[in-house]
């Protein structure tokens, strides 16, 4: 388990003590862009569902085993869910993620004196400023802040595993991810994908960036409490908050995106670090 993710858990798991015992996922959804589930408390949780990831998801036998649990999601453990987040398979970690970010919910509905800031209907792009004639890094094709820069005009690298994720003068900014080395110690301004919370490669590239740079983590698999993330240097974390879960999930069941669910049964949320 990458140390984000354990730390996070190690919170919410003191926090809610005992009664993480009685807690159950009452539904579990994988979904074309987004996984999620419903936990008793009556929160749910999101995480970005990684189908490239899984190769091996192409017929019925391999299918199966690339989700052994199919069928038996409902009602286990919130704790076994939680357990996952070391799992090796990543379907099991994508619904662990998606447990813990329902119980963050929980946690700031319980928690209003936080050390940190959340801001409701705000998307996490819009807050960040492009450090004027300085360096900046796109980690992922977000394509939002990809148009953000390049109508500022801006000195800016994205890094991509795939350049066939950007589109023209995106392409002319592209960088292989693995330079990343090369590129984070001298940027300002660092926009950061959440999908790297589930390959776990977030916390070396936190590790790269440089001192006092402006760190954004965004995506539906960074709507989890962030202190393990200021901790580490992020600035501002953007995700996504469930409103009604039974809607969402029945949405993203039928392969539904942020256009079907955002101002119904989800919020975007962005959260600050308290300077």
């Amino acid at each position: 388990m990458n140390i984000l993710l354990q730390e996070s858990a190690e919170i919410i798991k003191d926090y809610f003590g005992e009664r993480l015992n009685k807690m159950i996922v009452e539904r579990a959804v994988f979904g074309l862009f987004f996984s999620g589930v419903k936990i008793s408390t009556g929160h749910g949780g999101l995480c970005f569902t990684p189908v490239k990831e899984i190769p091996e998801a192409v017929c019925c036998p391999s299918s199966a085993k690339a989700m052994p649990l199919s069928g038996k999601l409902s009602g286990r453990s919130v704790k076994s869910y939680l357990d996952d987040l070391s799992h090796a398979n990543i379907l099991r970690k994508t619904l662990a993620i998606a447990t813990l970010n329902a119980l963050s919910a929980c946690y700031w509905e319980e928690n209003k004196d936080l050390d940190y800031k959340i801001e409701m209907d705000v998307d996490s792009f819009d807050v960040m400023k492009i450090p004027q004639g300085k360096k900046s890094v796109v980690i992922g094709a977000l394509v939002p802040m990809l148009k953000k820069l390049l109508a500022a005009d801006a000195d800016f690298k994205v890094l991509e595993m795939d350049s066939r994720t950007l589109k023209g003068k995106e392409l002319e900014h592209f960088a292989q991810s693995k330079d990343a080395g090369l590129y984070l110690p001298d940027s300002d301004l660092d926009v950061i994908t959440g999908v790297t919370i589930l390959n776990d490669t977030l916390p070396d590239l936190l590790a790269m960036c440089k001192p006092g740079a402006d760190i954004l983590v965004t995506g539906p698999t960074a709507g989890m409490i962030p202190d393990a993330f200021f901790k580490r240097g992020v600035t501002v974390m953007g995700g996504i908050l469930v409103t009604k879960p039974d809607e969402l999930l029945d949405i993203i069941s039928e392969g539904g995106s942020g256009y079907h669910f955002f101002g119904k049964s989800a919020e975007r949320i962005v959260i600050y670090r308290n300077k």
